[in-house]
């Protein structure tokens, strides 16, 4: 199986992340079921292209679909004797026929030349992970999960089936069975973004945000995580947590542009929306030009006039021009 066979998830497309009001998996697609290395349909914070119309289906197709593998072949013995009499017609050929049906979107005939390749070679991990690409393109989740499943089971230490199975398991709502099968992709393949980024989801819907956090900060860094993160909070309705981020994002990507940046920590307190404290936490010898111009800026902020309570503000300074 080839690095292609994956399923993919955009994490949050911009309009998402500027304003928390995109639909919950909208955006989310597979990616071609192609030989050449992985492109994903959409890529973090960018519009991808986005998936074909599903094919309609009939009642008759998901009968036919079901069965296909037993019926087609009923003696994997037989099918396999009858292929090495005939090389022509083997496994490895109706998996390479689905591959090129799927990839042109003749899903229907994929399923048949992946179910036949499934049958002939029961042991085909690649056969059963394509055709759980096929049915969810179909719009049959169960029977994907069903070919998932088989296909983790044939080769469990495989990071893209068990990312394609976590793909499912999220999308139908199943989000405590996806972030088990990602985390144990992320095992195996500790540095793909793809993988880390869907865990990162997942662990979003559980409300696991800090886990989240991390994973997506590992996938694409500490701005591109606070912006996935916050984006999922906002989802969530937790506005303030997820202005947080947006704002530490801010100021990271601040203080890349400008490596001399210092990072300031003021601790407040709020009454009615008002501050009536502050003070920078861990002062610095030195720093107390920092600390000053710190303290300006958040004496300046505004609250919602029902906001009570404690927080701190994290400010970065650019450099003070030299007197």
């Amino acid at each position: 199986m080839t690095n292609a066979e994956w399923l993919a998830l955009n994490s949050a497309d911009t309009s998402a992340a500027d304003n928390g009001q995109k639909q919950e998996g909208r955006d989310n697609g597979f990616v071609r079921a192609l030989k050449a290395p992985f492109r994903a349909l959409g890529r973090l914070f960018g519009h991808g292209k986005k998936d074909n119309k599903l094919q309609r289906i009939s009642e008759k197709d998901i009968r036919r679909f079901e069965s296909a593998p037993l019926n087609q072949i009923k003696d994997a013995t037989v099918a396999q004797a009858s292929a090495r009499a005939n090389p022509v017609d083997n496994a490895a050929d109706h998996l390479e026929e689905g591959r090129t049906l799927l990839n042109n979107g003749n899903l229907n005939e994929a399923i048949e030349e992946l179910s036949t390749a499934a049958s002939m070679d029961p042991g085909l991990a690649d056969a059963r992970n394509l055709l759980g690409v096929a049915y969810d393109r179909k719009g049959l989740p169960e029977l994907a999960r069903r070919a998932f499943e088989e296909a983790v089971k044939l080769d469990g230490a495989n990071a893209q089936i068990l990312n394609n199975l976590g793909y499912v398991l999220y999308k139908n709502g199943d989000y405590r069975g996806a972030a088990d099968r990602l985390k144990k992709a992320v095992k195996l393949a500790p540095d793909d973004a793809r993988i880390l980024n869907n865990l990162g989801l997942a662990q979003s819907q559980l409300g696991k945000f800090d886990d989240a956090y991390k994973n997506f900060a590992r996938a694409g860094g500490e701005v591109t995580g606070r912006l996935n993160v916050a984006n999922r909070l906002e989802i969530a309705g937790r506005s303030e947590e997820a202005l947080k981020h947006y704002e530490a994002a801010r100021l990271k990507a601040q203080q890349s542009a400008n490596p001399g940046t210092q990072e300031i920590t003021v601790v407040i307190e709020v009454q009615n929306g008002r501050i009536t404290f502050a003070s920078v936490k861990n002062h610095r010898r030195g720093m107390e030009a920092y600390e000053a111009s710190a303290l300006r800026l958040v004496r300046g902020r505004q609250y919602p006039t029902n906001k009570n309570g404690q927080d701190s503000v994290v400010v970065r300074i650019s450099p003070l021009p030299a007197s």
